[in-house]
This record gives C-alpha cells, sequence and structure tokens, in this order.
C-alpha cells in the first residue's frame, strides 16, 4: 500500500515540476536581439562529412557515403534557401 502512495508522491511532484513557476513569466518583455551576421553558404557541404572517413559498414560504406553526403548536401541547400528567404544570406558585395 505505501508503493502506491509513494508512486503517487512521485506523479504529482513531476506533475508540479512540468508546470512553470508563474504564468506571467512567459510574457514578460525581453531584450532586443542584435541583428544577425550574413550568412555564407557552404563552399563544400561534405568536408567535415568525408574528413570522417568511410561508414563503418561492411560492403556498403559506399553506398552509405553517398546517401549520407546527400542529406547533408540538401540540408546547405535547404539552410541557404531559409537564409535567403529572411534576407540573410551574404552577397559578395558583404566582404
Amino acid at each position: 500500500m505505501s508503493t502506491r502512495r509513494h508512486r503517487g508522491d512521485q506523479r504529482a511532484r513531476a506533475q508540479a515540476e512540468a508546470r512553470p513557476a508563474r504564468p506571467g513569466d512567459l510574457w514578460r518583455p525581453v531584450p532586443e536581439l542584435t541583428p544577425p551576421e550574413p550568412i555564407e553558404p557552404a563552399a563544400d557541404p561534405t568536408a567535415l562529412l568525408r574528413s570522417l572517413g568511410e561508414p563503418p559498414l561492411q560492403g556498403q560504406s559506399g553506398a552509405a557515403e553517398h546517401y549520407l553526403a546527400a542529406v547533408v548536401e540538401r540540408a546547405a541547400a535547404l539552410g541557404t534557401a531559409l537564409a535567403a528567404t529572411a534576407g540573410l544570406l551574404a552577397t559578395p558585395e558583404d566582404d
């Protein structure tokens, strides 16, 4: 019987910790952020991946390396597109 009470206490404690301390704190004013630096796309987004060597998959490292590189290149392209959409993409004049 004491086990049930103990579990209930743990559950109640976990729920109390999950709640914010004061609901008004969520809407408090925050300091103004500084403008971000222009984002320059990576010349070779797979350089770090290649520096780690071949993936440790027997007989499949070539295919795995190809697919991992494709994912990294796609992520870099999406990041570049997002930066361009937000007007944060670096231009040659920024140098």
